[in-house]
């Protein structure tokens, strides 16, 4: 196919007949480059500052300003609330018993909670409430809570320890009872993607790291089986040699 853009005397009637579109004419860089500056320079100063910015500088501004000044100020001020609001937490926090309604239903718009049922003294409940620690403070837009079971449930079965519910608007969205949290062995990163999973936090992990482990084992449990295998095949005694032999001596 010809070039639209060549220049040649078939192109050129094809334009003046509106077939084609017009010669791309080539970009000059120094003309972007001032056509950026002259609509950055369209932005009101205002619309760069912060709210203690727009304070000191609220006296420089003309009457013409004053109402969309106050507009953005408004916006600027519900972006701060809002920030405000999803990093309040940062730590596990213990949930009393008659707190259940205010802390969980209602948490609040777009506020994931965890919780995690426990009993002092179960080394697995021990573990969990100190990975979850560590992920309050890297997760502080996520509200993490802790409640000794029996208190937080009548009659929890110990059995069921340790478990995690994870809420959403008060909406249970998961929940991970026993063996589900971990095996004692558990990592942190284990415990962050799997709570990724659900939902709950927004984490960096790439993968699951507990399938990096898996993989490792089984490598090792492959070379291990091939070493077995070769090794037992030279000590293995000659039997078809051995057969020949005698065949030759009878």
């Amino acid at each position: 196919m010809q070039d639209p853009n060549e220049d040649t005397e078939w192109n050129d009637a094809l334009r003046s007949f509106g077939i084609i579109p017009p010669k791309e004419t080539p970009k000059d860089e120094v003309e972007e480059m001032v056509l950026r500056l002259q609509e950055e320079a369209k932005v009101k100063p205002y619309e760069r500052m912060d709210l203690a910015g727009l304070k000191e500088a609220e006296d420089e501004f003309d009457e013409e300003d004053e109402r969309a000044i106050e507009m953005y100020r408004r916006k600027r001020l519900a972006e701060w609330q809002a920030l405000q609001r999803k990093s309040k937490f940062g730590e596990l926090t213990e949930l009393q018993g008659d707190e259940y309604v205010k802390q969980i239903t209602y948490a609040g718009d777009e506020i994931w909670v965890i919780l995690h049922l426990y009993r002092p003294g179960i080394p697995m409940c021990m573990l969990i409430n100190h990975q979850l620690s560590q992920l309050a403070k890297k997760y502080p837009e996520t509200k993490f809570m802790k409640a000794i079971a029996n208190i937080c449930i009548p009659n929890y079965p110990d059995k069921y320890l340790p478990t995690i519910f994870v809420y959403f608007e008060g909406q249970m969205k998961a929940r991970f009872i026993g063996l589900e949290c971990g095996t004692p062995d558990l990592k942190l990163e284990e415990l962050e993607w799997k709570l990724a999973n659900s939902g709950a936090i927004k984490t960096q992990l790439e993968e699951n790291p507990k399938k990096k482990l898996e993989d490792v084992m089984a490598s090792s449990v492959r070379d291990c089986s091939v070493h077995y295998s070769n090794k037992n095949d030279q000590n293995k005694p000659d039997v078809d040699n051995k057969c020949y032999q005698l065949n030759r001596i009878d």
